[in-house]
């Protein structure tokens, strides 16, 4: 555990960031999964908006998230 101020606040700061990465890393590959499990253009277009936002908020790479959409898109 750190001792100096800086680094306890760093550290809480550190659990946040990576409380929301994981959520939103869940969201993304659920509504992926949901889109395998019924092809459906509403479940496509939610899977698509989720890998989006993974992608704007850098959580994974726009190559990788294009790539991932054009796999579903072409299901």
């Amino acid at each position: 555990m750190p001792i100096i101020k800086s680094a306890i606040k760093r550290a809480k700061q550190t659990i946040v960031r990576r409380e929301r990465n994981v959520g939103i890393k869940r969201d993304m590959k659920a509504a992926t999964k949901d889109f395998l499990a019924k092809r459906t253009s509403v479940s496509l277009s939610k899977a698509t908006s989720e890998l989006d936002k993974a992608a704007n908020k850098c959580i994974q790479k726009k190559n990788t998230v294009t790539r991932d959409k054009a796999h579903i898109a072409t299901l």
